[in-house]
């Protein structure tokens, strides 16, 4: 990998491409620590010394960089168009007319791109509303003396120009993703995505240092160095693992030329799913615990949430987060990845499974296979997620271990694809040929 950055460095061109993508990161990070007109940051300092961030917004918080709970003008971060994303891609399956605009090719992309960037922008006013009024009436960081002071003026003046900032805000980050994708090494989104969750590595390794109790808490922090490693050799194993099922196109003859008769296969991989699932297994485990905290209510069926669903070391919460992982897991495989479709694609072109007769077996078999390589992915997503819990128990600290969950999937994820894009560039610029 580091290779490939050093051949990449030489290249004038791509070049080029990593300082305007490295400019754009440093951005970024410069929007996260700017303050929203309006807020107190010295309060907001005070309740994050006091509180321990994971709370109920720390999905978002992670991918914002910590910028939410800090309440900055990039607080809301790419989340918005992630959700965005999500749900235009669970229309297409249930609307015709966004399928019909998939089918149709780069000009469909296009449309639905657009799509995409109007519902960001609408979800970005919705959440943020929801953030400013939670910081409003101090139920962002409860338990802070300080809460209620974070917005000292809560006119709708003051309240409309916050949402509007953070909106702004929002479309600003999503627009620096496209110049990413546009003039960079391109992944736009997943490389904000990934500065976001980077940034706060450094300082979730020292916080367990400090923390520490064994040999002035070097103990505990190489402990977590020996886990973290484990743990993303684990994933780039499973992420670059895949089920390869053989094809076979017959020759056909048109006119004079014999075309087909190659062989290539489907690659299947056995995490499908990616880290979708995560992220709905988790929003839906905080939509409760919100409602409680905004109602604040004291109805028995608010107190045993409070009890089972708010903190992460409860047993009654990582055995239904890890539940909901392993079935959002099945469900985004089945609306993602479309078997007859696959099997009548083949059979327009005259391709074929060894073994498998050619229409509807096609379908059943690789269905069958799909479902066998989904179960350990959807089981390895589960322990994955489960290990910033199981780090709460044992370190008893859940925000300040880096290295499960959620980050790491995108982080080596990214990292990953961001590695595949430039050793293909350097291919094209640096391809010889064959007569020399």
């Amino acid at each position: 990998m580091l290779s490939a950055f050093a051949r990449a460095f030489q290249t004038p061109d791509l070049r080029k491409k990593l300082l305007f993508t490295l400019g754009i990161m440093v951005l970024f990070r410069l929007g996260a620590h700017i303050p929203v007109p309006g807020v107190s940051f010295k309060a907001v300092n005070a309740c994050l010394n006091q509180k321990d961030t994971t709370g109920l917004f720390g999905l978002v918080n992670l991918f914002s960089g910590g910028a939410l709970l800090q309440l900055t003008i990039f607080a809301l971060g790419i989340m918005p168009y992630i959700t965005a994303s999500i749900i235009l891609q669970l229309l297409t399956v249930v609307i015709p007319r966004l399928e019909a605009l998939k089918k149709e090719g780069q000009a469909g992309t296009a449309k639905i791109t657009q799509y995409t960037r109007y519902l960001t922008i609408a979800l970005a006013v919705l959440q943020g509303t929801g953030i400013v009024a939670t910081a409003s009436n101090g139920a962002l960081f409860a338990g802070c003396p300080q809460a209620n002071q974070i917005v000292p003026d809560t006119s709708v003046f003051r309240i409309a120009l916050m949402v509007l900032t953070m909106t702004a805000g929002t479309t600003v980050v999503m627009w620096l993703g496209e110049l990413i994708t546009d003039r960079g090494i391109g992944n736009g989104m997943s490389i904000l995505i990934f500065t976001s969750i980077a940034a706060g590595f450094p300082g979730s390794m020292w916080a367990i240092k400090k923390s520490g109790t064994i040999g002035g808490g070097w103990v505990e922090f190489l402990s977590v160095v020996a886990v973290g490693i484990l743990v993303v050799m684990l994933v780039i194993f499973v992420e670059q693992a895949q089920r390869r099922i053989p094809v076979q196109y017959a020759k056909r003859m048109i006119g004079r030329r014999a075309f087909g008769g190659t062989s290539t296969y489907i690659p299947l991989k056995v995490n499908q799913a990616g880290v979708i699932p995560v992220i709905f297994a988790s929003s839906l485990l905080y939509i409760p615990a919100l409602v409680v905290q905004l109602t604040s209510s004291q109805a028995g069926w608010a107190v045993w949430i409070r009890d089972n669903f708010v903190k992460g070391d409860h047993p009654i919460y990582m055995a239904t987060y890890f539940l909901l992982i392993v079935f959002f897991a099945f469900f985004y495989v089945a609306i993602s990845f479309n078997p007859e479709e696959v099997a009548d694609n083949m059979k327009k072109y005259g391709g074929f499974i060894p073994g498998i007769r050619a229409g509807r077996p096609t379908a059943e078999y690789l269905n069958y296979v799909l479902t066998r390589i989904t179960w350990p992915g959807s089981l390895y997503l589960g322990v994955i997620a489960l290990i910033p819990m199981i780090a709460l128990v044992a370190f008893g600290q859940q925000t300040n271990f880096p290295f499960g969950g959620t980050s790491v999937l995108i982080v080596v994820g990214v990292g990953l694809e961001t590695v595949k894009q430039i050793e293909s560039q350097l291919q094209q610029r640096n391809y010889e040929g064959f007569l020399r």
